[in-house]
């Protein structure tokens, strides 16, 4: 197992915080046995501790940004709880049938449950009990044979909230078949990719904006870079 983690993935590094191109299959937190931990290959890197500030679930790929103070962990915290960092994604949409009939750009609000059993989340249409509110806004960028490419700011940050939400309008991820997907990747992984964060950074006087990159070369990812 890789134990260093390679220099073109570091986005962004200060004294403060450090952003990382997270691949399919890595883990943002605890993991598994076998599986790459981030915060592990970050703390032999910089040294440690270091937390990550949100989430980015297991198969998906892009921007995660990790605190290396407890300081600056409390303050992005905050910023990331409030909605006053933006997050940005790419998503590769199986397409959907015509009657769907998808709006080129939308808001979507759902209440959302965590099924911890089974490590997923339900979106429901209304308020109920233990439903935490999940909201997101998409556009269509681009239409390819049989997929839809889908831009998408998450507002809030739930448990599997993107791929939840869709699934609940009846849109599938390529490759997540735990939300309905035919099939999986050949790669691993699914075509949920976190595109680029923008985050206040106080000790540094200025925004900063990192983008990642797809996590292979292939067609569908290419086909959407030329989208933007």
């Amino acid at each position: 197992m890789n134990t260093i983690i390679e220099e073109e993935r570091i986005l962004y590094a200060d004294e403060q915080c450090v952003a990382v191109n997270k691949r399919c299959g890595e883990a943002c937190e605890g993991t598994e046995k076998g599986m790459v931990s981030l915060p592990a290959l970050l703390e032999d890197r910089f040294g440690g501790p270091i937390t990550a500030v949100h989430r980015l679930d297991v198969p998906a790929s892009g921007c995660v940004l990790f605190a290396r103070t407890p300081k600056a962990l409390a303050f992005l915290n905050k910023a990331f709880a409030s909605g006053k960092a933006q997050k940005y994604y790419w998503a590769v949409i199986e397409m959907p049938p015509p009657e769907l009939n998808l709006a080129e750009t939308g808001e979507l609000i759902h209440w959302l449950i965590e099924d911890k059993k089974r490590n997923k989340s339900i979106a429901y249409g209304e308020e109920g009990p233990s439903r935490r509110k999940g909201q997101l806004r998409y556009r269509i960028a681009g239409r390819g044979e049989r997929y839809l490419f889908l831009e998408i700011e998450l507002i809030s940050g739930r448990h599997h909230q993107i791929r939840a939400q869709l699934a609940a309008l009846g849109l599938r991820i390529r490759g997540d078949l735990k939300y309905g997907a035919k099939r999986s990747e050949k790669t691993g992984g699914i075509r949920l990719h976190a595109r680029s964060l923008r985050f206040d950074a106080p000790w540094k006087k200025e925004q900063i904006l990192v983008t990642a990159a797809p996590p292979l070369r292939d067609r569908l990812w290419e086909d959407f870079e030329k989208l933007e």
